[in-house]
């Protein structure tokens, strides 16, 4: 198709966030197809026209065509668009991999950083997939206020800037404005990194630390993120628009953040094998806590939130004694 008309378009991943796109998309009138790992739920949404695991309460359209498998997936969409865990992405690119996928668009809406390798999602795509034309789009997107035709916002990265207007003119409609970027390191990495921070400020609200150190922990949180992702070729006013500052408040404040209610959870004294235990939806920051503390190890960047947040979920450090051992941290200036 290269960068041909987009007739039709894949999503590959069943979750809230994928099936919300399938559902947007198929509202402005593109024949969708939608992809889940699960055989069993994908038959359940073709038979309930409903995602009820994961996006209960919305309707999928009739335009939307249910598979679980993959090469029809592949072979029916001219624009395919990754909504898999970051966690399970490399498995489905594989998978991707024996089938007809050259000559499509990619578009990556995974939020998350490789545990092994620190890399961003949009490396590892080109990794399985080489040189096919790649968008990373993200931003402070809640899926089900998006399903619901609330007003939303977000960015779609690219260093082609002629395939970033193609997507962008794509997912634009009135209930979801999009903005272009050619930042995509900066992009990808806030919207990755911020919900590690958003597990902070849950654990804020499992203390009930209050609105103050809430806001610190955002502030401090995001002067982090900046610092790592500049470090990583990142430019600066990036994170402090919609995919960083836009995205870290909206998981870090909103009920219906995962990763902030998992922090919530961990700050009122449960475990995270029990927290995790109890969800069928997948909370990125977990995961990515692991990776992007190693990461700044390996790059000496000072990251003391994210530390906390790594001891708290992989070490069992009690929370109190996490947000004691921050704030009597030597003083400097801001």
């Amino acid at each position: 198709m290269a960068l041909g008309k987009v007739k039709s378009i894949s999503i590959i991943g069943d979750g809230g966030w994928g099936t919300t796109l399938a559902v947007h998309l198929a509202r402005k009138k593109y024949p969708v197809t939608l992809w889940s790992a699960f055989e069993e739920n994908i038959a359940d949404c073709a038979k309930l026209r409903e995602n009820k695991k994961f996006l209960p309460g919305i309707k999928i359209p009739k335009n939307v065509y249910l598979t679980s498998k993959m090469d029809e997936a592949i072979d029916r969409g001219d624009l395919i668009v990754l909504s898999t865990p970051s966690e399970y992405l490399a498995d489905t690119l594989g998978r991707i991999q024996s089938t007809y996928y050259r000559h499509k668009v990619f578009v990556s809406v995974v939020k998350g950083i490789h545990p092994g390798s620190f890399k961003r999602n949009s490396e590892v795509i080109l990794e399985y997939l080489p040189k096919v034309p790649l968008v990373v789009l993200s931003g402070p997107t809640i899926a089900g206020e998006l399903a619901l035709g609330i007003a939303t916002t977000a960015v779609v990265a690219s260093k082609d800037m002629k395939l970033a207007l193609l997507v962008q003119e794509i997912f634009n409609s009135e209930a979801f404005r999009i903005y272009t970027n050619n930042d995509v390191i900066g992009v990808e990495f806030g919207g990755s990194v911020k919900n590690v921070i958003a597990l902070a400020c849950g654990i804020c609200d499992g203390l009930k630390l209050g609105t103050n150190a809430k806001a610190a922990v955002m502030t401090r949180g995001l002067s982090e993120i900046t610092r790592l992702g500049m470090a990583l070729g990142a430019r600066r006013e990036t994170f402090y628009g919609l995919t960083g500052l836009g995205d870290l408040v909206t998981t870090c404040f909103s009920p219906n953040s995962r990763n902030r209610t998992v922090g919530e959870a961990l700050g009122g004294g449960k475990k995270i094998k029990e927290i995790l235990s109890g969800m069928s939806a997948v909370a990125e920051g977990v995961v990515t806590a692991r990776a992007v503390y190693h990461l700044a190890q390996k790059m000496k960047i000072s990251m003391p939130i994210v530390t906390e947040v790594y001891k708290i979920v992989f070490e069992n450090k009690p929370p109190k004694r996490a947000m004691k051992d921050l704030m009597q941290r030597s003083l400097k200036s801001e």
